[in-house]
């Protein structure tokens, strides 16, 4: 038994059920089944979590299946991708199996349907066959094919297997109920035709299992316990135990197959086929780009494997489907930034500073923290000199009471650093301010004790000295669909929701500690938010791509337009 102690979810209550009625701890095992036909999402990424959730809980074995049975569209490109993805999120499989190492054993219990008079090879057309299955309230009716003996099914599907037929010729099919309210069982295909080179098997074969066929009896062969899917596969549960019930050996553990509720993500498509439009059409520039919902895209972007793990636990499990608010995800990925991410000062939209008081040749290499998180406090070094950049947001030449940052005649403290007061300006020809000049207090600096030191002042601001600035390109990505439910309405193209301002390039200035940084490596820019470094970078240039902001700013966008 479990030792659990939190409160079960249904799915693992009916484990918890299975397990009083008999069914031994050691024979649990699950599994996570992804088609190879793309990359994975974040949909995905909850799915993944439930198995692998349920096998470190359960401490029970837990496979990872590639349901590789449509070689048209899956290619081995998706299976490093999914692979690279599983192991990035913290988990580790079992046994990494193929639907395709079974296509023997489901080609040879096809045989023994068709023998026990279950199955039978149809040549209608895709038109006729989807007109004799009827409709939900009418029944439909027998293929004029249904009753061919059984030798000479037997002798048509062998000519299937051996290539003898043009693609969409023939198909096996089960014989089930065609007036069965369950338009699935209503003699569905098992066996297509396709002269296709697969990934693994390569021109081995010419006829492939469908899902339905294929899964189940996957399921069986890896003594899966409990085989979890998403809700749209409910009708399919009568399927999958009719195929089980003609090959099942009593001694051996019966998969059950049981469904959960998709939880869908606000702002964001989760169709394989609707993110490669995204792709194939250039609206991002791939499957990882930053604003996808794919796990790749994510883990580009910086947000950290724990952090979507610990989103798939928030929203649980549920019977029925809802839409997720981004807004959550984004969170968990600030509260596990919060914890991990170094502090450090960079500059997104410059305007010089010139502290006039300052000595010309001087540098200082001040102390800061990485992160007032840690439990043990490090340290770094940031230069300081005579002319920093400063956000232009950080200054008004002229301000009401409630600005707490840089005026003319007002006193704010930089970061780490000084006590200065805003003195004058310099502008260009058509009114801008090209420069701010102030003075400092040359006994203020932070940490050394001195009164002046102590003396409070009503705004901080961060910044980053000029002559030691890295340059660097920086990504500031947005939602990629300003509707929050892009899929919601069926009359409209989901791309006529794509957002024209889901990305802007900027050039920011950065302190210097970041010139070492590596792809992947997160950071926070103080006062602005959480970055991350883009695999992009190179020698010449460091970019950066923005995770997540400090505060959920969208939220406010929504409340104005509202």
């Amino acid at each position: 038994m479990s030792t659990k102690e939190k409160s079960l979810n249904f799915i693992e209550q009916i484990i918890e059920d299975d397990l009083k009625n008999g069914l031994p701890n050691d024979k649990l095992r699950f599994r996570f089944p992804p088609e190879p036909n793309g990359y994975l999402h974040v949909g995905h990424a909850s799915a993944i979590c439930l198995n692998f959730g349920l096998g470190i809980d359960y401490q029970a074995p837990v496979n990872l299946r590639f349901d590789d049975t449509n070689p048209s569209k899956e290619e081995q490109e998706y299976v490093d991708a999914i692979k690279r993805d599983v192991t990035w999120l913290g988990f580790e499989w079992d046994r990494e199996c193929y639907a395709s190492d079974y296509f023997q054993e489901l080609y040879d219990w096809a045989v023994v349907l068709i023998q026990k008079g279950k199955a039978y090879v149809d040549n209608l057309s895709s038109e006729e066959m989807a007109k004799q299955k009827g409709t939900p309230t009418q029944p439909g009716t027998n293929s004029p094919n249904r009753d061919r003996s059984v030798e000479e099914n037997l002798e048509l599907f062998s000519k299937m297997k051996n290539g003898e037929f043009p693609n969409g010729s023939y198909v096996l099919r089960a014989k089930i109920d065609m007036a069965s309210p369950n338009m699935l069982m209503r003699d569905p295909i098992m066996y297509r035709i396709m002269h296709e080179h697969h990934h693994r098997t390569g021109g081995q074969w010419c006829i492939y299992p469908m899902y339905d066929w294929a899964h189940g009896e996957s399921d069986y062969m890896e003594q899966i316990s409990h085989s979890l899917c998403t809700l749209e596969f409910l009708p399919h549960r009568e399927l999958y135990d009719w195929f089980l019930d003609n090959i099942y050996d009593t001694s051996k553990v019966r998969p059950k197959q049981r469904e959960f509720a998709r939880r869908n993500l606000s702002h964001t498509v989760v169709s394989k086929r609707k993110l490669l439009q995204l792709v194939q059409e250039g609206h991002v520039t791939g499957w990882d780009d930053p604003r996808m919902s794919t796990i790749s895209g994510m883990r580009r972007r910086g947000y950290p494997p724990m952090a979507i793990r610990n989103f798939a636990n928030t929203i649980g499990i549920a019977k029925r489907t809802n839409l997720i608010d981004v807004s959550l995800l984004e969170f968990c990925v600030r509260e596990e930034l919060n914890k991990t991410a170094p502090r450090v000062m960079g500059v997104l939209d410059p305007v010089k500073l010139v502290i006039t008081n300052y000595p010309e040749d001087k540098t200082e290499w001040l102390e800061a923290e990485n992160n007032p998180e840690e439990e043990v406090m490090t340290y770094r070094q940031v230069p300081f000199s005579k002319e920093l950049y400063i956000e232009r947001e950080d200054f008004q030449e002229e301000a009401n009471k409630k600005f707490f940052r840089l005026t003319l005649g007002t006193e704010v403290r930089l970061k780490n650093a000084y006590i200065i007061k805003g003195e004058s300006v310099v502008k260009d020809a058509n009114g801008n301010i090209i420069e701010i000049h102030a003075t400092y207090d040359t006994d203020s600096r932070s940490g050394s004790g001195s009164e002046a030191s102590m003396r409070k002042v009503k705004g901080t601001i961060h910044w980053v000295s000029v002559p030691h600035a890295i340059e660097a390109e920086v990504r500031i990505y947005d939602r990629l669909f300003t509707h929050e439910n892009p899929d919601g309405d069926k009359e409209v193209d989901f791309k006529t929701y794509i957002n024209p301002n889901s990305l802007k390039t900027i050039t920011g200035y950065l302190e210097p500690s970041l010139q070492t940084a590596q792809d992947g490596d997160q950071v926070q820019f103080q006062r602005l938010g959480y970055f991350c470094v883009d695999r992009d970078s190179t020698s010449a240039k460091i970019v950066f791509n923005k995770t997540v902001g400090l505060r959920d700013t969208w939220a406010k966008v929504e409340s104005k337009e509202e």
